[in-house]
């Protein structure tokens, strides 16, 4: 137990010492707006010199610092979380191999090395999804890992489409490649890989589905890992993404996912399908802000959004650990009364998550929406932006509502307090940064204020949404969609918005149904029918029947002979 204990704070003291090294020169880089590129010979073979090139900026400093000190947070919550498991150790290296691929794709300017960690997330990220070994986990895995595959395929398609520009170091011609035929291709490749890294419209269903993952998993991936590495190759291609004239689909595809799941979300009764579909509105918002040229703005939301996700996580986390795994927020109740220092960091984490002010997210998100009022925007992406800040809102009070401030509904043998000394450790930690961070990042990475002058109705319009919104999800609360005609269930309203516009059941049931069915009457018609009959298993009975006629004669020989002899004499007579 005590070599357990000391991987996991061997673990965090590492990360959570080099989280604050990366955050102080990522400071001083975006001070001095410096930007470092070491190149690193790997070996020389012949005359081919492998280099790998990393990039170290303030950008990718800063990003790097969130990420470590995120994973430093999960590591010492995984301590109590996960402390009845015999394969701890295991799980923290593979948690340290998924922050290992996430560096490696931050820090690299080079297509092939950025390869190296956009695939290992994926394949880690498989192996933690499937850490529970149940079919529900398999299934999940194998729905993230095609998912995930796909994007693959269309970023090995840009990183040949790449050697049209002489080099895979896209930071050197990301800005200078212009509209030409090699441009477009390589930036429509790089934006279907991040809609799937991502998991925007219509890749979306793999990321509610992620959950079957440990609790932790799911607070480091929706933060700041496998998720946010779509946002940012998309901010590193802001500019090609921009002129290659993709971005307004972009921006329709972000919007329609921003408002599918905050809608989906308000029919959710799953804890941890809640904050995932959350993380995947968040998303469409970073997309679209992205696709209308604001990488600055994306990227200081992603960063906000790490830090209260995280929390939020941590915070469900430590709930469905008190109450023996059980994730239905209708079960639970009045947990102000029984987990008060839980419930404070929740609280905490839902008001940033709706932009409450001075909170991490309100910097961010209040941002985003008053310049997004100031753009040129068409009704439709408007009402995008405002409708799924409500809905946001929404959900929140509605979650906050059931597990709370709502009556007692959970079972009296349940054992729940605040008892997990490293959890509510790893919990400070993040509240402290959900309620400071946006501020200091703010200052940082604009140091000038950034002043937006908009008419009175547009510059209360996000509080007026957000008010009715709360209004909403406090009523919503008390209706239960509960159907009695089965045969209307599918057809119903709710369950459309429920089911995040039957994108589960037409991405996998959808996708698998016909070539499977096909399949099985292939299998049954040609591999065990004409192939059975003319192949393998035809000439064996044809053979064997033939040897037993010739056995039979080998057996019988004199009475074949007798046989033969009278038949022969027979036949002489006759004639």
């Amino acid at each position: 137990m005590s070599w357990r204990l000391n991987v996991c704070f061997v673990s965090f003291s590492f990360l959570f010492l080099f989280s604050l090294i990366c955050l102080f020169c990522g400071t001083y880089f975006r001070l001095y707006d410096l930007c470092y590129f070491i190149d690193w010979h790997v070996c020389v073979i012949n005359s081919v010199d492998v280099v790998m090139t990393l990039l170290f900026d303030w950008l990718s400093l800063v990003f790097m610092g969130f990420v470590l000190f995120i994973s430093s947070m999960v590591i010492l919550y995984t301590n109590d979380y996960m402390s009845g498991d015999v394969y701890i150790v295991r799980f923290v290296l593979l948690v340290l191999l998924f922050v290992l691929s996430m560096m490696l794709l931050i820090i690299s300017p080079n297509m092939i090395s950025i390869l190296l960690g956009w695939d290992g997330l994926g394949l880690v990220s498989y192996l933690l999804v499937i850490y529970y070994q149940s079919f529900k986990s398999y299934s999940a895995g194998m729905l993230t890992v095609m998912s995930n595959r796909l994007g693959d395929v269309a970023f090995l398609l840009g990183i040949a489409w790449m050697l049209n520009f002489g080099s895979w170091n896209y930071v050197f011609y990301v800005e200078m490649m212009g509209q030409s035929m090699e441009a477009l291709v390589v930036s429509f490749m790089m934006i279907f890989a991040a809609m799937t890294k991502s998991a925007q419209i219509p890749f979306s269903s793999w990321l509610p589905a992620a959950m079957a993952a440990p609790t932790p998993v799911s607070a480091l991936v929706h933060s700041s890992t496998l998720v946010t590495a779509g946002v940012y190759l998309m901010i590193r291609f802001n500019f090609l993404i921009v002129d290659s004239g993709f971005s307004c689909y972009l921006l329709v595809l972000g919007g329609m996912t921003m408002f599918m799941s905050g809608l989906g979300a308000n029919f959710e009764f799953d804890l941890k399908k809640i904050i995932a579909l959350s993380t995947l509105s968040q998303l469409g918002l970073m997309m679209s802000i992205l696709s209308m040229g604001y990488a600055d703005l994306a990227f200081f939301h992603l960063l906000t959004h790490a830090l209260f996700k995280a929390l939020l996580f941590m915070c469900a986390g430590s709930i469905i650990h008190s109450f023996g795994d059980c994730q239905d927020i209708r079960f639970m109740g009045s947990l102000v009364e029984s987990m008060p220092s839980t419930c404070a960091c929740f609280c905490v984490s839902n008001l940033a998550l709706c932009g409450m002010p001075f909170l991490a997210g309100f910097y961010s998100k209040d941002l985003i929406l008053e310049v997004s009022s100031l753009s040129i925007l068409n009704v439709v992406s408007f009402l995008f932006f405002f409708l799924s800040t409500g809905l946001t809102v929404c959900y929140t009070f509605r979650l906050l509502s059931f597990t709370i401030f709502g009556s007692i509904h959970m079972v009296p043998s349940n054992c729940v307090g605040d008892d997990s000394s490293y959890m509510s450790v790893g919990m400070y930690f993040m509240v402290v940064m959900s309620v400071w961070g946006g501020s200091l990042l703010s200052w940082s990475i604009f140091p000038v204020p950034v002043l937006v002058c908009l008419p009175l109705f547009l510059k209360l319009l996000a509080l007026i949404v957000s008010l009715i919104g709360a209004v909403g999800g406090y009523f919503s609360s008390f209706y239960s969609y509960s159907y009695t005609l089965m045969s209307f269930y599918f057809l119903s309203p709710s369950f459309f918005s429920g089911s995040m516009w039957y994108m589960p059941y037409i991405s996998t049931r959808g996708v698998c149904a016909v070539p499977l069915a096909s399949a099985q009457r292939l299998l049954d018609s040609f591999d065990h029918g004409w192939c059975e009959l003319f192949g393998a298993q035809g000439l064996y009975f044809f053979f064997r029947g033939r040897a037993r006629q010739v056995q039979s004669l080998q057996m019988n020989f004199v009475k074949a002979y007798l046989f033969s002899f009278m038949f022969f004499v027979g036949v002489f007579l006759f004639f």
